[in-house]
């Protein structure tokens, strides 16, 4: 792949690393109601991605197959009845800091919809991905993540692999590099340094980096935390099904269940995204963690969500 000129160093999409599986403590009581309960999970045996993948491998997929995008495919309307659109053209959501503090309860202070943005146009028309090809690719849905990885022979990881990959041996810890948030003072990941969602001080300002810019975990991995939202083939849950519990078992009769738990007012089942993102702040959205999850319609592309691929 070529960087195109974006001063960072090439990286190879389908380079994997192969994790033994175990068992671990899923999950936190800390943070938020949905990282509850912890309890045991055990993972099998599996390989990740080493890095996201990137605008650079997005583009060679999209070449070899000519596989158009969700969010470059026109709306339907009858999915967003009470939404006001004065035109249903393709397009996403871009985050576009506000102008000073506001109240954080309202998520649309800070996201707005972009008509024609996309992968290869994040923040729409007259953006360009020509010096991030080494950028994780965003504006991803959850079918073109899904696409990309059978393409690629591969498929997209559990929730629990990525939390199990995420924490690097480092079992019950609460961020992915040990005890505290900035250890010695300093990112260990692409999160939001300053006020949120209007001043950031960080090393790449409001924005993805190039990926494998921060040290890798003690697996080999990079930027499974920050960085950008990482779609997980989980049906999302309001909390952890336990394995055995309830007499649900973890798999396709508890995603089943929790299909029906899409948006109030929407049909279109969520995902569960790891990770958090360079939008992750103390002051706002404490998620740069392990345990940490987020729900995702299916349909919904953003310029914080991409993925990477699991086997």
């Amino acid at each position: 792949m070529d960087g195109e000129g974006d001063g960072s160093p090439t990286v190879v999409d389908h380079d994997m690393v192969d994790i033994r599986g175990g068992s671990f403590r899923m999950g936190s009581e800390e943070f938020y109601p949905d990282e509850r309960p912890v309890h045991d999970r055990v993972v099998a045996d599996f390989a990740l991605d080493r890095y996201a993948v990137t605008n650079a491998g997005f583009a060679a997929f999209v070449a070899a197959t000519g596989y158009v995008t969700v969010a470059e495919r026109p709306l339907d309307p009858a999915g967003f009845p009470d939404v006001y659109l004065s035109s249903f053209a393709p397009g996403a959501l871009v985050f576009t800091p506000t102008q000073g503090p506001v109240d954080l309860s309202e998520w649309r202070q800070w996201w707005r919809w972009v008509a024609g943005a996309c992968w290869y146009a994040p923040e729409g028309p007259g953006s360009s991905i020509e010096h991030r090809m080494q950028h994780p690719v965003v504006q991803i849905a959850f079918e073109d993540a899904a696409t990309y990885a059978a393409w690629a022979g591969k498929r997209l990881p559990t929730e629990a692999e990525y939390e199990y990959a995420a924490r690097g041996g480092y079992d019950g810890l609460p961020y992915a590099w040990g005890a505290v948030p900035y250890p010695d003072g300093r990112a260990r990941a692409n999160t939001w340094l300053g006020r949120f969602p209007y001043d950031n001080r960080g090393r790449f300002g409001a924005n993805t980096s190039p990926v494998g810019s921060y040290p890798a975990n003690e697996y080999g991995l990079f930027d499974l935390i920050g960085n950008v939202w990482e779609w997980t083939s989980d049906f999302y849950t309001s909390r952890h099904v336990v394995p055995g519990s309830t007499g649900i078992e973890a798999g396709p009769r508890a995603n089943l269940l929790s299909a029906l738990n899409s948006e109030p007012g929407s049909s279109t089942p969520r995902r569960t995204l790891k990770g958090g993102s360079y939008l992750c702040s103390p002051d706002y959205c404490l998620r740069f963690r392990p345990a940490a999850r987020s729900p995702q319609a299916e349909d919904t592309a953003t310029t914080h969500i991409g993925f990477r691929c699991a086997r």
